[in-house]
């Protein structure tokens, strides 16, 4: 069985990940949305990303326990657990259950796919998203679009002008207004 390759991520109404100033502290989860994540994160076998999410998500790593509610406590188990691969030029090395990549996302996917393993390869972060969409590699797209219109910034997704079709699985609206897309890419 091949392992699929997911993509997720929270986006604002108009498509950034995060706005005009580098912000997205609109996209801070209430607790049904973050039960949530811990289900998806439960589902991955692996997940890779770029570095500055990788330096992002390092606060789970880092931070006290002692500060943290049950769920948070339970994500930071499993996202700490989670195998990582990180693309960086920069970073000399990475810690905890992180590996740096030693090829391209499409070499690491490949070997990932031919490894003997269960959970689909998340992917995290645009850059790296773009890299490995543009490449056809992205099987599904898990998209959390929070309400709220940011005015510009980064975008969910690269402007490369190549469409794919896609199949909707899923959705669900939270108390909060978030709406979560699941979708499959039609082959």
């Amino acid at each position: 069985m091949v392992r699929d390759v997911t993509y997720s991520l929270g986006m604002s109404l108009d498509g950034y990940i995060e706005g005009p100033d580098g912000g997205f502290q609109w996209s801070v989860p209430e607790p049904a949305l973050f039960r949530h994540s811990i289900e998806e994160v439960r589902g991955l076998g692996v997940h890779l990303l770029g570095r500055r999410l990788y330096e992002a998500m390092l606060y789970w790593e880092d931070v006290d326990r002692a500060d943290l509610d049950a769920d948070q406590r339970e994500f930071a188990d499993l996202w700490n657990a989670l195998p990582k691969v990180v693309f960086s030029r920069s970073l000399a090395s990475v810690r905890g259950s992180a590996r740096l990549a030693t090829g391209t996302p499409a070499d690491e996917i490949a070997r990932l796919r031919s490894e003997p393993g269960s959970g689909s390869i998340g992917i995290g972060g645009a850059d790296l998203a773009a890299q490995v969409a543009g490449a056809g590699l992205i099987d599904e797209y898990l998209i959390r679009v929070f309400p709220v219109v940011v005015g510009g910034g980064k975008p969910l997704f690269a402007r490369d002008e190549r469409e794919v079709p896609l199949d909707l699985l899923d959705t669900r609206t939270f108390a909060n207004g978030v709406l979560f897309t699941h979708y499959r890419v039609r082959r």
